[in-house]
């Protein structure tokens, strides 16, 4: 259920629906907009009665959600959600450029990376501390060294680490030295982390899985919401098909398909979604012409000694290049 309040509703009259809504043994979640404030009802094993909430004062109308996604809806909130991270927005019309290494390799290559993210007027650097890799033998980060290794390079630059979490422990040390919580596509339906990143007070990056539906998605983004946490980008990093010429199939579709049913925003994944270092660039460019709220770019020095998925990353000239024709792109638009 949607609880939605007047314009002119108090501070008052919304607790006032939140002890009603808690009374029922059910969690309240209050969602602000420019226009107005709605309150979402989770934790109901059958149907509420609407009636009730309906002659609170302060409330314009309740509404029973027939979707299976409730918070992440447009129906929750209406207006697009801009994501803070520490201070740098996601969102609202920005371009968010989120770049750097695939993962932390040492203090030299992260802070050469960071010099070339920073002069091209990004603000998020990307750099994994933990690899879920596909063979057990393959590179699968420094760990805690490596986020160590983040947190210097926010220090010297300025820049907002973004990384990722394999599970609950992880996530306590992301907290610790990061500034966003990456849900990796393997993890997009691992419920324990999605609740356990809920509890954070970080915002969560939370990337489409491999062959996961848009409903599918969402649904994983709810588990987030659910446990408290409204601040989520979601991030289209291509699906599993047929294909061989790409590693993934980048699903540029889904960037209108998810303006039509939810108020997250949403960035892409160009280098994950192609696989290919040749291919970055203009499935960049046309996510961005899409409407993509940013986008994911792997950077390095060296690509071809990168120790992980260096075949889809950029140079540092190459880029910066990219990152002067997605703002071109970006401005036109606008």
């Amino acid at each position: 259920m949607l609880i939605v309040m007047n314009s002119d509703a108090e501070q008052g009259e919304i607790e006032g629906v939140v002890r009603a809504v808690e009374s029922l043994g059910c969690r309240a979640h209050v969602m602000s907009g420019a226009s107005r404030t709605a309150v979402g009802v989770t934790g109901n094993e059958e149907a509420i009665d609407s009636g009730p909430f309906a002659t609170l004062p302060g409330v314009a109308e309740a509404i029973r959600v027939t979707k299976p996604f409730k918070l992440t809806s447009l129906d929750a909130r209406p207006e697009p959600t801009i994501v803070d991270v520490g201070g740098a927005k996601i969102g609202g019309g920005s371009l968010a450029i989120i770049a750097g290494p695939c993962a932390v390799e040492s203090h030299e290559q992260a802070f050469a990376v960071a010099e070339a993210v920073q002069r091209s007027g990004a603000q998020f650097f990307r750099g994994g501390a933990f690899k879920p890799r596909t063979s057990p033998y393959s590179f699968a980060g420094l760990g805690e060294e490596g986020l160590k290794i983040l947190a210097e390079v926010r220090e010297k630059f300025g820049l907002r680490m973004v990384t990722e979490a394999l599970d609950e422990s992880t996530v306590d040390l992301v907290e610790k030295y990061a500034d966003m919580i990456q849900i990796g596509s393997r993890n997009m339906q691992n419920f324990t982390l999605l609740r356990r990143a809920g509890r954070s007070h970080l915002p969560v990056l939370l990337k489409r899985g491999m062959a996961a539906t848009l409903e599918e998605w969402l649904l994983a983004a709810e588990y987030v919401m659910s446990e408290g946490n409204y601040q989520i980008v979601l991030c289209e990093r291509g699906v599993r098909t047929f294909s061989q010429h790409a590693r993934n199939t980048l699903d540029l579709a889904a960037i209108p398909a998810m303006r039509r049913i939810s108020h997250l925003p949403l960035i892409i994944d160009a280098a994950h979604g192609t696989g290919h270092n040749y291919m970055v660039g203009p499935l960049a460019r046309a996510g961005v012409a899409a409407g993509a709220d940013g986008v994911m770019i792997e950077v390095h020095p060296r690509p071809e000694s990168a120790l992980s998925d260096g075949e889809q990353t950029l140079t540092l000239e190459e880029y910066e290049r990219l990152v002067q024709q997605l703002r071109t792109i970006h401005a036109a638009i606008a």
